[in-house]
């Protein structure tokens, strides 16, 4: 067989069949034609099929598998906002970690479709922005991926993580959807069955992004707490000074800033009514005018404290004849 034929072979074109051998102007003839069984056919890809082909495709999916560096500046943001704010202690903590010991696990990065040479982020945006700061190149693996492929594979990221809150869950689920994805699509994002979505997206419908966005992700506010304030805000209406609690505790943690809401549209963050002005001691005097005792009252306790100095002793022939003066007292009262 002949080395040509043996090469059609790998490129996946049939082998020639076996004939006898022609004359010199049989082949002249044959080649001017382009005619015969030796002619490639004009409808088939190059290395479609055959061993060439499978190698080829083998070499497509490893380059897919692989990893590259890319420098931050040419990364761009991709996909849906999962996160409402950063932790700035815990990112720094990242940074340190990641200069210190370099980065172990890649990022996922799709080519930027409207610009070449440009990546856009699918996850691992932390470690990016850590490695950004550090002025160092992100180690990532590259996939050509749609925008539904770029959504999926970013909910499914989130939903492994356990530090993504319900209200940053929530606000995923809403930016899908009205992105025109179905509910079995976000469903299948995040790894949540209907009921839990349809309960997210009715927190989120029910709240103002901006409300959303000004208390953060709150992680230690579940989904409960998350619906009694959205049912909150729909009794109260629009007109609640939300906004001034908001506002008042602008400077604190993302949890204390939901408290503030919260309070503000329960009503508890109300000025409490003034107490009643506590009543200055009471200096009692004995039989010489010496101050004895100082009796304090707070509600309904009343305390006397004496000073040992000037009793020589009278608290203690106090406290054993208190039951008498008691019954004396009483007996003054007609009781």
């Amino acid at each position: 067989m002949a080395r040509k034929d043996l090469l059609k072979g790998l490129m996946g074109d049939p082998l020639p069949k076996t004939e006898p051998a022609a004359t010199s102007g049989e082949k002249l003839t044959a080649v001017n034609s382009g005619s015969g069984d030796d002619a490639p056919s004009p409808t088939r890809p190059r290395y479609s099929k055959g061993a060439i082909g499978a190698v080829s495709q083998s070499i497509a999916e490893l380059k897919s598998r692989a990893l590259i560096e890319i420098m931050p500046d040419m990364i761009d943001p991709g996909g849906i906002e999962d996160r409402l704010e950063e932790d700035k202690a815990d990112q720094e903590k990242l940074q340190a970690s990641l200069k210190a010991y370099g980065q172990q696990v890649p990022v996922l990065l799709r080519p930027d479709p409207d610009t070449e040479g440009r990546y856009q982020i699918v996850y691992g945006r932390r470690r990016i922005a850590a490695m950004r700061a550090l002025s160092m190149p992100v180690k990532a693996m590259v996939r050509d991926m749609t925008d539904h492929d770029l959504v999926i594979a970013q909910g499914q990221e989130n939903a492994a993580r356990r530090d993504l809150t319900f209200i940053e869950k929530a606000n995923f689920a809403r930016q899908m959807r009205d992105e025109g994805y179905d509910r079995k699509v976000i469903c299948d994002a995040l790894h949540i069955d209907k009921t839990v979505i349809s309960r997210m997206l009715s927190v989120v419908d029910v709240l103002p992004l901006e409300l959303i966005r000004a208390i953060g992700p709150a992680p230690s506010a579940g989904r409960d707490r998350w619906m009694k304030l959205a049912d909150l805000y729909t009794n109260r209406g629009s007109g609640f000074p939300v906004a001034g609690a908001m506002k008042l505790a602008a400077d604190q943690p993302s949890d204390q800033r939901f408290e503030a809401a919260l309070a503000a549209l329960s009503g508890d963050n109300q000025k409490p009514k003034p107490k009643p002005d506590t009543p200055a001691p009471r200096t009692i005097a004995g039989a010489k005018d010496q101050p004895i005792a100082q009796a304090k009252t707070e509600g309904r306790k009343t305390t006397l404290t004496f000073d040992a100095k000037q009793t020589d002793g009278f608290e203690d022939w106090l406290i054993d004849n208190l039951s008498d003066i008691h019954r004396d007292w009483l007996k003054a009262r007609g009781e």
